[in-house]
């Protein structure tokens, strides 16, 4: 089902015009379900909500992690693909840098988006059905990956894309082994308890540019340094096929790729369908649905 709601109260205002960012309290919790409602035990969902993330090694077989390399292989060499507006390059090199709503283009990914090791998960953090908000495949070449600079998906989703809460989870798939040094993702634990508001308001046609360079929508230097002195840092490292459950609001960013070693990864966003989209928080228009789903409709298996 496709649904329009209006805009609702602002619980975390952010794209501030003036004046100073703050770090604010989170008022929602990380974790809404329960131990019974799926897989992760009581001790696992209490890790999960103290450090904002899960990391399941293996979640994925060598064989099965061989099958979508070649998936994403075919869609990242598609000429016909690349000029599609779902298609990001790399700001410099050309080389394709992300492929959006990849669960529309590849039934092999949205057949993984029901896969019960993944949804049951979802629907278990978030406390209810789920949707795919967002997904795509990110590919990091080696030499010229370049990286994401520290940022909150929460944030952006607020602000441009109407999400009212932070009631949303995204799983990232390793489809290489992930190294400490060829840009692994890395992610401050706990800070998903912290909202940080961003300074400058939203360009229209914003995301045309973000999706390979965010400027707007991303804390200052005393905010994050502020957050990793409280919250420190840790990094998704782990052969391919892991998998990272992590909330929408932490913390996260990735360095450049400088290695021979690849990096790339599908990436699942589920949100849950008692938080949908209303009008955006912080621009004057939504961005595209490919990047923010309004179909709302709830996934099964």
């Amino acid at each position: 089902m496709t649904l329009a709601k209006s805009r609702t109260q602002d619980a975390y205002p952010t794209r501030l015009s003036s004046g100073q960012a703050q770090l604010l309290d989170r008022t929602d919790p990380t974790v809404w379900g329960t131990e019974k409602d799926g897989p992760f035990d009581a001790a696992g969902l209490s890790a999960h909500d103290k450090n904002g993330y899960t990391i399941i090694e293996g979640l994925l077989s060598p064989a099965e992690v061989q099958t979508y390399w070649q998936e994403l292989t075919r869609l990242t060499t598609d000429e016909q693909l690349k000029s599609d507006e779902r298609v990001v390059t790399e700001k410099r090199s050309g080389e394709v840098r992300s492929i959006f709503e990849v669960h529309k283009i590849s039934e092999a990914i949205a057949e993984l988006a029901r896969d019960e090791r993944i949804l049951d998960r979802a629907r278990q953090i978030l406390g209810s059905d789920v949707y795919i908000h967002q997904s795509r495949v990110n590919y990091m070449p080696g030499f010229r990956g370049t990286g994401f600079y520290w940022h909150s998906d929460f944030e952006t989703w607020h602000a441009e894309d109407g999400m009212p809460r932070p009631r949303a989870v995204s799983c990232s798939i390793a489809l290489t082994d992930n190294y400490p040094f060829n840009g692994g993702l890395m992610v401050m634990p706990g800070s998903q308890n912290t909202f940080v508001q961003c300074l400058g308001e939203t360009p229209e046609n914003h995301y045309k540019e973000s999706l390979r360079e965010q400027e707007i929508g991303v804390p200052s230097e005393d905010d994050i340094t502020k957050l990793a002195a409280e919250y420190g840092i840790d990094q998704f490292t782990g052969p391919a096929g892991s998998a990272l459950f992590f909330d929408s609001n932490i913390m996260h960013g990735s360095g450049n790729n400088i290695t021979p070693f690849p990096r790339s990864n599908i990436f699942l966003v589920f949100n849950s369908v008692e938080n949908t989209l209303v009008e955006p928080f912080g621009a004057s228009a939504p961005r595209p649905e490919f990047i923010a789903a309004r179909d709302f409709t709830p996934l099964t298996r």
